[in-house]
């Protein structure tokens, strides 16, 4: 039987932690296509048994207890041990933001995406966001704000306000979509509807103009 976490365990002290396998499935030999190349389709998807799985213990308090259930629900695993490590388990970094957003709204609490990587299992994420180094989650107000005077950017209309400048008028931004329609176009309607669709959302009535050499919107 093959000892995946021995085997993980010695891949990690030659390699960054980023290039070690996740999971691990022994097979007798690899499928190959008609022309003797790796059948990536046939190979078998990794199951419970390519995983590392540290010895159970069950999670101790509220916090392990809702760390538990969130890597349950997005690990796909029934049962998640205080122990287990999130990244042995399957888990990535795109699931590990998932798992801080869950986080902010269930303790209100403010986690760095490293503290995923610097404290990987159940034990230790509980002990982080117990600790000193979680920051209580203030959210500020949002408030409307007069319309009479310019706006300022938000940094990602900044970036392309300045890359539309240094490129010049460029339709590299635009989606284009095609959508056929079948029976008889009630013109009016459609009308109306991209009427409303203009006057409920701002940013489609959103200009952006050149005030004093600089931008506004």
């Amino acid at each position: 039987m093959l000892d995946v976490a021995a085997l993980r365990d010695a891949l990690a002290l030659e390699l960054p932690h980023y290039m070690v396998p996740t999971a691990f499935v022994q097979l007798k030999a690899l499928p190959l296509t008609p022309n003797g190349k790796l059948d990536r389709k046939a190979l078998p998807a990794p199951e419970g048994e390519a995983f590392v799985r540290r010895m159970y213990e069950a999670p101790v308090g509220e916090i392990e207890q809702m760390l538990a259930s969130i890597w349950s629900e997005l690990l796909k695993i029934e049962k998640v041990g205080r122990h287990d490590n999130f990244f042995e388990l399957g888990g990535h970094s795109l699931l590990a933001t998932q798992v801080i957003s869950k986080l902010r709204k269930a303790l209100e609490l403010e986690l760095p995406l490293r503290a995923m990587f610097e404290s990987p299992t159940v034990e230790a994420l509980a002990a982080h966001a117990a600790g000193e180094q979680a920051q209580p989650l203030e959210l500020l107000p949002i408030v409307a704000v007069s319309r009479q005077e310019a706006l300022a950017l938000s940094f990602a209309q900044e970036r392309l306000w300045f890359l539309d400048q240094f490129e010049g008028q460029s339709a590299i931004y635009n989606i284009p979509v095609s959508l056929r329609l079948q029976g008889t176009l009630d013109t009016q309607a459609l009308q109306r509807t991209l009427n409303e669709l203009v006057r409920r959302h701002e940013s489609l009535r959103t200009t952006f103009d050149s005030l004093d050499g600089f931008r506004g919107n």
